[in-house]
């Protein structure tokens, strides 16, 4: 067997922005500290925090009033940042500066009277925060099919925005589509789809010719990983999508496989090291690194925690 390990992978700037946030504030605050949605959408990085006292809440009235708040790496709307200055709340905005730029842009678009679709995943935690920017003057699609079942005037003021962790290639469709229907429609300055969603999809596309099989490590609800399976499977491989080496299954593999393994923004790479080991373990693999795209981006601790952290 033989393993090819995908660079890039794992870890984006807005993640490590995140984790790193939430170990400075327990190190300045101590447990329990709340966190609005999962920090993450990764599940072995949930329960680890979850181990040290973090207190995950998907509703902000469950942090005790006084009390100190993350939000977490996807962003929240007006309304939960309101709600936490009306309950006193010590709140630390973890947001990925990707995000931030979506919601900016609804804002902007909004305040000069456009219509926004916005292209993303129905209940995403990212979405949720990004439609609460401008409520009144936002829908939601996630395919051709709803790009078809808009009603807009042909004549209509409007812009459209997308979720970060899509498919660049879906998102290109829906986008498509949109520019068909609406020629007049408007959209960011620069994709709103983040570098590392990118990084990665490309690195899988480039790649996954020469696999077998694929392995994904990340969460079921991260947007990005489950694109990447999605990209491979597309191709005919084999797609697996896990959090754990303890999921992997023999019956999966051939000896003689070439095996590709890549992990969503969210995913440690130590969960990355552990599939490597037991595969090396079971059949023996040898162990190749492939980069297809270097990464040197980096993201400061939000602003609350830089000063407290100077006194």
């Amino acid at each position: 067997m033989k393993l090819i390990l995908v660079n890039p992978r794992g870890f984006c700037a807005g993640v490590n922005m995140a984790i790193e946030s939430l170990e400075k504030a327990l190190e300045l605050f101590g447990a329990p500290l709340y966190v609005y949605h999962e920090i993450v959408h990764n599940r072995p990085i949930v329960e680890r925090f979850g181990a040290r006292g973090v207190v995950f809440v998907d509703d902000i009235t469950e942090v005790p009033t006084g009390g100190t708040v993350l939000y977490s790496a996807h962003g929240v709307s007006p309304m939960i940042r309101e709600a936490s200055k009306t309950r006193n709340l010590r709140a630390i905005d973890a947001t990925c500066p990707l995000v931030t730029k979506v919601h900016l842009e609804a804002v902007r678009f909004a305040k000069d009277g456009y219509t926004i679709v916005l292209v993303g995943h129905q209940g995403h935690d990212e979405v949720i925060g990004t439609m609460g920017e401008a409520p009144t003057h936002m829908v939601l699609v996630e395919d051709e099919a709803d790009v078809a079942a808009l009603t807009f005037a042909a004549d209509a003021k409007l812009a459209y925005l997308t979720q970060t962790t899509l498919s660049v290639d879906e998102a290109r469709i829906v986008i498509d589509a949109l520019r068909r229907k609406y020629p007049q429609i408007i959209g960011p300055h620069k994709d709103d789809i983040c570098y590392a969603t990118q990084n990665r999809q490309e690195a899988v596309r480039t790649l996954v010719p020469a696999v077998d099989v694929v392995l994904v490590l990340g969460s079921q609800n991260s947007s990005n990983s489950q694109r990447l399976a999605e990209i491979a499977r597309a191709t005919g491989r084999s797609a697996y999508l896990i959090d754990r080496a303890s999921e992997l299954k023999d019956e999966w593999f051939r000896p003689t496989d070439t095996v590709l393994i890549t992990a969503g923004a969210s995913a440690p790479e130590d969960h990355v090291q552990d599939c490597v080991n037991l595969l090396q373990a079971r059949f023996g693999a040898e162990v190749e690194s492939r980069t297809v795209r270097e990464e040197h981006v980096s993201f400061p601790l939000p602003r609350e925690l830089r000063v407290l952290a100077s006194t």
